[in-house]
């Protein structure tokens, strides 16, 4: 079983910045790969930016040049650096790891979302 804890969101004005973070503790053999989702009242579930095990990143079209997805092996952590923060940019954000456990098992596992409102 593995946890995702996540943290760093809040209140803050356009143009603002925000860093969240999502840690992980659990049986962990190996991290395929790590993501950022978000979904906004009565939209659908969308993915903001995503890392691999070698490091390659991709990010919605949405959020390029302004969020930064990192990953902090040691301490089994993924962070989003998010600058220039839009009003449309509010939602509630969640991670996603997918890793293999030691028994050599595939899972997906979601964090419980942390809210990010930017206030115009």
């Amino acid at each position: 079983q593995v946890q995702l804890v996540e943290s760093g969101g809040g209140l803050v004005q356009a143009g603002g910045s925000l860093r969240l973070s999502c840690a992980a503790s659990g049986s962990i053999f190996s991290i395929n790969a790590m993501g950022w989702y978000r979904q906004a009242p009565g939209k659908q579930r969308e993915l903001v930016a995503a890392i691999t095990s070698g490091g390659g990143t991709n990010y919605a079209d949405s959020v390029k040049g302004r969020f930064t997805i990192s990953r902090d092996n040691a301490n089994n952590t993924v962070y989003l650096q998010m600058n220039s923060l839009k009003p449309e940019d509010t939602a509630l954000y969640f991670c996603n790891w997918a890793v293999t456990t030691y028994s050599r098992r595939e899972f997906n596992y979601w964090g419980q979302g942390t809210q990010v409102t930017v206030s115009s």
